[in-house]
């Protein structure tokens, strides 16, 4: 697309779309094919060529079919927690496509629970932690989404580990929590057993 704009204004064009096709769309591959086929037309005034929609479609297939990256010391460190914790997944987005990833990640079996979820807000897990643990305020949740991992959880009355992220989608910035007595940041999965360690009193 860059003969219709440049990047910059490509991207907040797209995140604009995103922002619009959520409720419609949910999150996930699909969605954001969708809506980078919507900015294309969009920035282009209806001109672009049939064959960067195909492009376009083509990335979006080549996404879905991605092979899963763990991120450092992910699995040594839910092994490690999971000794002591009952450790519970909630991910967004497309059933299909989440339950992929989940089987290509090999870690579905350290998991005493995995939820797919349409999105993660307070009331999701109010839900999920009362049905799985002893509700909210005795759990955390760990991410890099300050607003729907960490933001949410806290509003439910839990620990919100935020774990930034360089590639985190831009929707999924806020700001953070000023002085919240349950909030934490770490720089790595590798930090969490450590922190856990001393917050597990008062979530245990």
């Amino acid at each position: 697309m860059a003969p219709h704009a440049d990047p910059e204004h490509l991207s907040s064009r797209l995140l604009a779309a995103e922002r619009r096709n959520i409720a419609h769309y949910g999150f996930g591959v699909k969605g954001f094919t969708l809506s980078l086929i919507e900015t294309a037309l969009e920035v282009s005034n209806n001109t672009v060529p049939g064959s960067v929609i195909r492009d376009i479609i083509a990335a979006g297939r080549e996404m879905l079919a991605h092979p899963v990256d763990l991120l450092p010391h992910a699995r040594s460190v839910i092994e490690t927690l999971s000794r002591d914790f009952h450790i519970i997944l909630v991910t967004k987005g497309d059933l299909l496509d989440q339950e992929r990833k989940l089987a290509q990640s090999g870690l579905g079996d350290l998991f005493d629970a995995v939820e797919i979820v349409s999105d993660k807000t307070e009331a999701t897990y109010r839900s999920v932690f009362n049905r799985h643990a002893d509700g909210a305020t005795m759990g955390a949740m760990i991410g890099n989404s300050m607003r729907s991992d960490v933001l949410p959880m806290i509003a439910a009355g839990g620990w919100g580990i935020y774990v930034p992220h360089e590639l985190t989608w831009g929707y999924e910035l806020a700001e953070h929590p000023e002085n919240h007595t349950r909030f934490a940041e770490i720089d790595s999965l590798a930090d969490l057993p450590d922190l856990v360690a001393k917050i597990s009193e008062p979530i245990t």
